[in-house]
């Protein structure tokens, strides 16, 4: 993870280029820090909204834009797993997120929507609002660890002890990180979201069942047409701990990877099924 601070500076630069609604006519690559982003690198730039339908602007210091502007790896890459296998592409993503992921078998499916919310609060500095909940219930604040807190086991029960230095660095960020992701999971995190209409769906959103097993996975696009009706952009990570992935549609080639929001009652992913009732949001 040494390397992922300049990375964020350069990510956080280049998305400033764009407009705001994600649609702003880019040029063939842009150079930041001596870092080139060709044209189709940014999520809304690899993936053109569907005829009629088009992207409603976002606050550009929004988490819709921090994922409207994920970055991706170049076509036809492979998602690849923790300890650097592949992950063969049997008709489930069209596109990689372009964001490490560690070297422990942590980072799998609501850890993935985790570290995005998380990521996005502390690019923006909104420290206070990077809070998760263990599996147990017990609340961990990034804040308090920042300033020094540890989470320690006691006979099984977590506490906070004050042992670290202060530290605001992107490497003790991904340290919380992987405790979160060690003791939290699905079930903690869809007690935390609220439930969301389909009519409302928007980005950010998550499809979620608690439980184990137990499955996540995150709209990172949205477009709109003038009926008001929405097609979306699906991501997740899953087992083992994987780099987060865009979901094609198996339903649909001619829409893939966009899903309509008319899906029904059963939304079909090409790992998962969620009920329509499923979707929550932060």
């Amino acid at each position: 993870m040494k390397t992922a601070q300049p990375f964020l500076l350069a990510f956080s630069l280049i998305a400033g280029l764009f407009c705001s609604n994600g649609q702003g006519a880019a040029p063939h690559s842009i150079s930041v820090e001596n870092v080139t982003f060709e044209a189709d690198s940014l999520l809304f730039q690899r993936f053109p909204t569907p005829s009629g339908f088009n992207r409603k602007a976002v606050d550009s210091h929004s988490f819709a834009h921090f994922l409207r502007h994920l970055p991706l790896k170049p076509g036809g890459s492979k998602v690849r797993y923790f300890d650097g296998r592949e992950k063969e592409n049997r008709g489930v993503y069209d596109a990689v997120v372009d964001l490490p992921i560690g070297k422990k078998d942590l980072h799998q499916c609501a850890d993935a929507i985790i570290r995005l919310r998380a990521e996005y609060l502390w690019r923006t500095r909104q420290f206070d609002k990077i809070k998760f909940h263990f599996t147990n219930g017990f609340l961990v604040e990034y804040n308090r660890w920042r300033k020094g807190g540890r989470v320690k086991f006691v006979q099984n029960e977590a506490r906070w002890v004050e042992t670290a230095t202060p530290s605001d660095s992107y490497e003790t960020f991904w340290a919380y990180l992987e405790l979160v992701f060690s003791y939290a999971g699905t079930l903690s995190l869809s007690k935390e979201l609220q439930p969301k209409s389909i009519e409302n769906l928007q980005i950010g959103d998550v499809f979620i069942r608690g439980g184990s097993p137990g499955h996540a996975v995150i709209v990172v696009d949205v477009a709109e047409n003038n009926a008001g009706q929405k097609v979306f952009l699906l991501a997740q990570s899953y087992m083992p701990a994987q780099e987060i992935q865009v979901l094609k549609n198996p339903n649909d080639q001619g829409l893939s990877p966009w899903y309509s929001s008319a899906f029904g009652e059963n939304l079909e992913t090409p790992e998962w099924d969620f009920k329509k009732s499923e979707l929550k949001g932060f």
